[in-house]
């Protein structure tokens, strides 16, 4: 019985995995609604956006949203 349970668990990590996978892969620097237009950005600062949420300064603050002193999330 706990290796039946074992293995459904197992299945359904690697479905949310590979769910997790296919959502994750296409990521757009387009402009969605709500999303920063990052034409014109360099690798570095396209790569600080998506990894740490950074906003460049030259972009200033109409690109960022609330008082998160130019972070996406706030942190």
């Amino acid at each position: 019985m706990i290796w039946i349970l074992i293995g459904v668990l197992f299945v359904v990590a690697l479905y949310l995995v590979f769910q997790a996978g296919i959502n994750g892969a296409s990521v757009s620097t387009g402009s969605a609604s709500g999303a920063i237009d990052t034409t014109g950005w360099t690798e570095n600062e396209i790569m600080n956006y998506e990894m740490h949420g950074t906003v460049p300064a030259r972009v200033g603050s109409s690109a960022s949203t609330g008082n998160s002193g130019g972070m996406v999330g706030g942190c």
